[in-house]
């Protein structure tokens, strides 16, 4: 049988150089550390870290019929966009179940940019094209799959806003005064690239989409900038103990296209009232009518290894059966316990349920807790 061979990011000699531990993940060669996965976590959370994450797909949507087109396939509003905002949101199956979760950014002259996730851009791109085909004004959109030309970084943490300015020149406005879910189009080495005010650990910061030939000057720079203010590199490992902390879902675990985003929690992101869209009718009735399960997170009470994806969730701790199925989990750092989502029916979703997880065939007590399980400044399930 061939062997698929893994891509890597144009910060793939950067990263050799800096000693990372490279690993597969959505068929990419991408670090998973560079010192150790606690030293850049914390990083992060105490001033800041620069992930690579260009492994990330592009996609450029433009025409006069962009924006209807967008609004029938995704579950936001991207009606209430304005050039220079960004959204979270999703894109649903007729089923309810969703295909990905992505940003969408809108630019000057009304174009837009999808980032979706990296193990989903051929699906995502040939999923477009077949609503594209089937979409009334098809001949006024036009789908660029931009994910070879560019690249991305992410800049995260509470000192990020302190040195990005010096990053980049100055446009119509500085990448600090930019606000949560903002975007602007900033001058780099003469080449105008994308920073946005976004991100997947649950601290301030930045991510920046960039041509592929300047993401490696901006990798330096940043390091450069940011060394008096402690940035350091961070791997995939941090990533994903800061993304569980704060409870943000991954494509794989939380999210598939079986899944929907209400049972997800993500029922924010799901405009019903804005018209129809791929997906609606489904959400609507859930919306209704109540879901079967639902994403529920957890703490683990003492010490014990940490949950894993795929670990039962027991009714309670010696309960009757398991009830369902850890999706992520880990040892948090910071807050020195184990931690993890997973979905349960609605009342084992309850905060300040106790739930058993099966580790290693015992069952371990565990506490349901409100979303984030960790908060920028909070701790604890403070929502």
């Amino acid at each position: 049988m061939e062997q698929i061979k893994t891509r890597r990011t144009p910060l793939y000699a950067t990263h050799q150089k800096l000693g990372a531990h490279l690993v597969e993940f959505g068929g990419w060669e991408m670090p998973l550390c560079y010192t150790s996965i606690i030293e850049e976590h914390q990083a992060v959370r105490a001033a800041a870290g620069i992930f690579d994450v260009s492994h990330m797909g592009e996609v450029s949507i433009r025409g006069a019929g962009a924006l209807e087109f967008l609004n029938g396939v995704l579950t936001n509003d991207a009606r209430k966009l304005r050039p220079g905002q960004g959204q979270y949101t999703l894109m649903c199956n007729p089923r309810g179940g969703v295909v990905d979760d992505l940003y969408l950014y809108q630019e000057e002259g009304g174009d837009f940019l999808l980032v979706v996730n990296a193990s989903r851009v051929e699906a995502d791109v040939a999923w477009l094209e077949g609503w594209r085909a089937e979409f009334a004004r098809r001949s006024q959109v036009e789908l660029a799959n931009r994910t070879g030309e560019l690249a991305a970084v992410a800049v995260q943490g509470p000192m990020a806003r302190g040195f990005i300015d010096n990053c980049f020149s100055r446009g119509a406005r500085a990448a600090s005064a930019l606000k949560k879910n903002e975007a602007a189009r900033l001058d780099f080495a003469g080449r105008k690239v994308l920073v946005s005010c976004t991100g997947y650990t649950g601290e301030d910061g930045f991510e920046v989409v960039a041509p592929a030939e300047v993401i490696e000057a901006i990798w330096n720079r940043v390091l450069e900038a940011g060394g008096p203010f402690g940035v350091k590199p961070a791997g995939l490992g941090a990533r994903d103990t800061l993304r569980t902390e704060a409870c943000y879902p991954l494509y794989g675990h939380e999210l598939d296209e079986e899944t929907t985003p209400l049972e997800a929690g993500l029922g924010y992101f799901v405009a019903l009232g804005k018209g129809d869209f791929v997906g609606r009718s489904v959400l609507a009735e859930q919306k209704a009518k109540g879901v079967s399960r639902m994403l529920a997170a957890f703490k683990m009470a003492g010490r014990s290894a940490p949950a894993r994806p795929g670990y039962p969730i027991w009714s309670a701790p010696a309960g009757n059966g398991p009830v369902g199925r850890v999706s992520s989990g880990t040892q948090s750092p910071s807050l020195g316990v184990g931690i993890g989502m997973g979905y349960v029916p609605p009342e084992y979703a309850v905060a300040n349920t106790t739930v058993g997880i099966e580790i290693r065939g015992k069952q371990i007590p565990a506490t349901v807790v409100p979303r984030p399980i960790y908060r920028a400044g909070r701790m604890g399930g403070s929502s």
